[in-house]
């Protein structure tokens, strides 16, 4: 596999002025003459919109990466004879449609999936099908989906096993008697600061972390972390968590996490474009919270395989009732989270048009949104201007009049 090499600050400063790289991980990228920003710039919210959008298309340029390949075959999608038209929704006491939806939530690419066919698709912000748009926390959903497939395939022996068993360069440290259910709850009881702003966080140690590019650096950090709590006594969301998880991926089935994703879902389930994957150092581990890199309907495609219950043809890749049991609310030391495993079940959902849905999510404005009932997968890319905090219209309620408007 072909990998970039890793720059350091300056380097990354020049090249956020003017790059005309032309490939990443050798693969043709139709945005690699644009300006780009860094990934502190990204993280603090500190980019014009223009750049913005280009960064986020282009972040395989930021670090090393490795491709996830695609197969031989393509999964259609179709475009369903009845296209989704403009409707109009209330959110938060006010009245909106689908062009103020788009708009006010600066939504770069949205795509929807009914019955398998395309019922929506629209790119914005100068992207189109062939971009490939940043993942951030949604990757999370899909670092958690190959700890389940590693469990069907026999890698991982069982969901309750200690995470030591894998990694065992972690006894000793707060996660000694953690379980791999616990880390896939975010309930390690390990202690984290996820703040993205804050250049004393967590988030932020890992990231500089990452920026220096030095082989099993993150583990490392995550190993020196204090513990907070008792493992499942506490809900933590944690980015540094997911890349734990992908270091027991990389551990148990003894090969790239990139690889393996290629090998049983990428190219088996047919995804129609290569993928990128940040990693923490050249030819190292990939990012498990971030850093994933693809195309709109490939996203789509990706929440199709999960809805279906991570099934190929006839063969089951996840454990039965994996997909309904990680895209459920769960009870940590008595307390309901609407927390699944590394996924989002939709809040308050029962007896709405979201009843029974769940969606991988990341800062800035990503989604992936799946809702078995009815069917329809929704892929959001968005450019927000900070991580979090902005004022925008509700999602859920944007989802739940899509799906009402294709009843």
């Amino acid at each position: 596999m072909l990998l970039r090499h890793p720059l350091n600050a300056v380097s990354l400063a020049l090249i956020s002025i003017f790059c005309t790289a032309a490939m990443a991980d050798g693969l043709p990228n139709v945005h690699s003459k644009e300006r780009i920003g860094t990934v502190q710039q990204v993280y603090d919210g500190a980019l014009l919109p223009d750049v913005q959008a280009n960064t986020f298309r282009n972040i395989d340029r930021l670090f090393s990466t490795r491709t996830i390949h695609k197969g031989k075959t393509v999964y259609p999608l179709p475009k369903s004879d009845v296209q989704l038209k403009n409707f109009s929704f209330a959110s938060n006491g006010k009245n909106y449609d689908l062009y103020d939806y788009v708009s006010i939530n600066r939504v770069s690419g949205l795509l929807v999936i009914k019955n398998g066919k395309i019922a929506f698709e629209d790119y914005e912000l100068g992207n189109s099908d062939q971009t490939r748009w940043m993942s951030m926390s949604v990757v999370k959903s899909i670092t958690a989906t190959l700890v389940g497939i590693a469990i069907q395939d026999g890698f991982i022996k069982s969901i309750d096993d200690p995470v030591t068993r894998y990694l065992p360069e972690l006894k000793g440290s707060a996660y000694d008697g953690v379980s791999v259910r616990n880390l896939l709850q975010m309930a390690s009881g390990v202690q984290w600061n996820e703040t993205y702003t804050d250049p004393a966080s967590d988030r932020r140690k890992m990231l500089e972390v990452q920026n220096a590019q030095t082989p099993g650096a993150v583990l490392k950090l995550m190993a020196q972390l204090p513990r907070a709590a008792a493992p499942g006594t506490r809900w933590n969301y944690s980015t540094g968590e997911t890349h734990v998880a992908g270091a027991l991926v990389r551990a148990a089935v003894g090969k790239p996490v990139a690889q393996y994703l290629s090998e049983r879902v990428w190219a088996k389930f047919g995804m129609e474009s290569d993928a990128t994957w940040w990693l923490e150092s050249p030819n190292g581990l990939e990012v498990g919270g971030s850093g994933l890199s693809a195309t709109l309907r490939d996203y789509g495609r990706f929440g199709l395989f999960l809805m279906g219950g991570g099934k190929v043809g006839n063969e089951q890749l996840l454990p039965a009732g994996w997909v309904a049991d990680a895209g459920s609310p769960k009870m940590v030391d008595g307390k309901p989270v609407d927390y699944g495993y590394m996924l989002w079940p939709i809040p308050k959902s029962q007896g709405t048009p979201n009843e029974g849905a769940f969606e991988a999510r990341g800062i800035f404005g990503q989604h992936v949104y799946m809702n078995p009932r009815e069917n329809t997968v929704i892929v959001v890319w968005g450019a927000l201007p900070k991580p979090t905090g902005k004022n925008t219209i509700n999602d859920n309620d944007f989802f739940a009049a899509a799906v009402q408007a294709l009843r």
